[in-house]
């Protein structure tokens, strides 16, 4: 390896990549979280064997690459330069697949994607239409490249951003050319990266300091976390730019402890860079110094914070401190500190290739680019999805999701981590971009997106993210820790059917009095499970409360199982299956449940065959009335 010195050293490196790319045919394995689950590297293997089996190393390579995104099909497999794309791959179709590529047998058809609604199988990558609806500009590249080489990066363009601003611009000009894409920040706030990047400039202070905050802790998202895995070298780059502009020598990466995958991929990332000179002293020839240290997070999601996520740097505490005066200006160590999320920083490099004008071309008036959401849920094609700003929800949920499955109806989706709001129905043409959904009471937040159907209780919601929320709360401010918890304890009762009338306008108290009394977003913004639910919802939570029903079937307390004694065949799979033998046979032969035993598991429910439906799921209130007529106190029972 040769060290890279100037810019024309650099683009010798990459015509040598690029031409070591296409002098084979590669498959490219998907090895983010979600394959490896699913025994990618068992597939990956398999393929390796059948070539060296078949003494077809100088024609054909595999590719470990980061994650596809489309998690409903893993394992996926990626031929290149061909774009076919197999899906549920295993092991023992290696060789069918190996077959197709050597002796130009085709594309293996049962392993292609299939169109539900045509009957039609389909070939390439981008005509899926999970992909075909996606505005790629960041996950593009993660089918391309093995995360582990430098030289897969070099050969897509990658570092070209940075040797045209070494070599072209100032530090200046870089700046400039972020403020006038009006890149906004992806990490949740949404506040415009070129703003912050100026203010640390400014600031008074040295030494100055960028930081990426890869602490993504939100339940059902891993955006930051795939592309971290899959391209960790845009961020890198991203990064050094961020820095050039900045005037900082030094930059720390702030990784979660559960994201090891992640963290091995930017280490070697790191090491890789050095090796090459594009990171330490004097990158590229052009008298710009810039390291990068990496620090592991101990877990807490309250850290994601910016000066929580700092004071976990200094070795203190992850808490939050109050702003009085902007991390931008006084945040690490005391001094002027840039903060932003791994999708933030592996945005820059485009900007800087392509141009602002090529960047505001996408999105809306106020939110520009691309952004990447984590559609999990109840929707058939799950994944990581990169859209236009502006785009409805209908789209994404509908058109990339491929609607809710199992016949079901679509109830809502909530938006921006377990601190974002949850959307109805009624606005399912709603453009996604910063404002737009806060107006509609939620958040863009990092990416969560979770598609929820006709079966999810709005209220059980509200108390599941809000119980993460208590628990991950610091304590180090009242109106967050008290508040969390008294509204908490407000939605177990509910949910235990012990609501009150006027718990619902404490809630409401509650929540405005959080949203300004709290010390960081933490607490400012719990409440919009909540207020949001309350806001769309609301006849659910009042049917909890004055009639003891649960419409969804969710709230335990709430409901009771029955057996129709016309419809059971006396088959005898309930009573299997029922672990705490809360089931017996009626005197005319076929089964009861004993509500007394009963554990509303819903084991009764999943065993009893289709075809006779005998188990059903109702109010409990409906069991105790049954039960006080049978002993001849019906009207006594609630």
């Amino acid at each position: 390896m040769k060290r890279l010195k100037t810019v024309a050293d650099l683009e010798k490196l990459r015509a040598e990549a690029v031409a070591q790319r296409n002098a084979k045919d590669w498959l490219e394995v998907c090895t983010g979280s979600g394959c490896l689950a699913c025994g990618a590297e068992a597939v990956a293997d398999a393929l390796d064997g059948e070539i060296e089996k078949r003494g077809l190393g100088h024609k054909v390579g595999v590719r470990r690459t980061g994650c596809h995104g489309f998690c409903e099909g893993a394992p996926l497999v990626v031929i290149h330069p061909s774009d076919t794309c197999y899906t549920k791959v295993q092991p023992k179709h290696a060789a069918p697949i190996i077959d197709g590529l050597g002796a130009g047998e085709g594309p293996v058809r049962d392993l292609l994607y299939l169109d539900e609604g045509t009957g039609e199988r389909i070939e390439r990558l981008q005509d899926i239409p999970f992909y075909r609806h996606q505005e790629r500009v960041l996950l593009g590249d993660n089918v391309r490249i093995d995360s582990s080489s430098i030289l897969d990066y070099i050969a897509v363009g990658g570092y070209g951003a940075l040797a045209k601003a070494l070599s072209e611009m100032t530090p200046e000009s870089v700046l400039h050319e972020v403020k006038k894409a009006n890149l906004r920040g992806r990490g949740g706030g949404g506040f415009p990266a070129g703003r912050k990047w100026e203010t640390t400039r400014n600031a008074p202070g040295e030494p100055k300091y960028v930081i990426v905050n890869a602490d993504e802790g939100d339940p059902g998202a891993f955006m930051d976390g795939s592309l971290l895995q899959g391209n960790p070298h845009s961020v890198l780059e991203g990064l050094i730019l961020g820095a050039y502009a900045i005037g900082a020598a030094e930059g720390f990466i702030y990784v979660r402890q559960e994201y090891p995958l992640a963290r091995k991929s930017i280490e070697i990332a790191i090491e890789q860079a050095r090796e090459y000179g594009l990171l330490g002293r004097n990158i590229l020839g052009s008298g710009f110094s810039f390291d990068v240290v990496i620090h592991r997070g101990a877990g807490a999601f309250v850290s994601g914070e910016s000066s929580a996520l700092m004071s976990a740097i200094e070795g203190r505490v992850g808490e939050p401190r109050p702003k009085y005066v902007h991390t931008s200006e006084k945040g690490l160590w005391g001094k002027p500190s840039c903060l932003n999320n791994v999708e933030t920083w592996a945005t820059v490099p485009h900007i800087i290739d392509k141009g602002a004008d090529w960047f505001r071309g996408m999105g809306t008036e106020g939110s520009k680019g691309t952004k990447i959401f984590s559609l999990v849920g109840k929707v058939k094609n799950t994944g990581l999805v990169e859209v236009s700003m502006g785009i409805p929800l209908r789209d994404i949920i509908f058109k990339i999701g491929g609607g809710v499955p199992d016949g079901k109806s679509f109830k809502a989706v909530q938006t921006g981590g377990p601190s974002g709001g949850v959307i109805p129905a009624a606005l399912l043409d709603l453009p996604v971009d910063f404002d737009e959904l806060t107006k509609a009471g939620s958040m863009m937040g990092s990416g969560g997106m979770i598609v929820m159907d006709e079966n999810t209780c709005m209220v059980d919601t509200a108390r599941y993210y809000t119980s993460f929320l208590a628990h991950e709360s610091c304590g180090k401010c009242v109106p967050c820790r008290e508040g969390i918890r008294q509204m908490l304890a407000i939605l177990d009762n509910i949910a235990a059917g012990k609501g009150r009338e006027g718990d619902l306008e404490i809630l409401e108290e509650l929540a405005e009095f959080m949203q300004v009394a709290s010390l960081c977003a933490l607490g400012q913004s719990a409440p919009n499970p909540v207020a949001s639910t309350l806001k769309y919802f609301r006849e659910e939570y009042e049917e909890h409360i004055r009639h003891g029903r649960c419409r969804a079937g969710i709230c335990t307390a709430l409901i009771a199982y029955e057996i129709d004694q016309e419809k059971c065949q006396a088959c005898g799979a309930c009573q299997r299956n029922c672990p705490v033998d809360a089931i017996d046979k009626s005197e005319a032969g076929v089964f009861t449940i004993v509500h007394e035993k009963c554990i509303k598991c819903g084991a009764c429910l999943k065993a009893c065959p289709a075809k006779f439906g005998a188990v059903v799921k109702v109010p409990a209130g409906a069991v105790l009335r049954k039960s006080a007529e049978e002993i001849g106190l019906a009207g006594t029972s609630r």
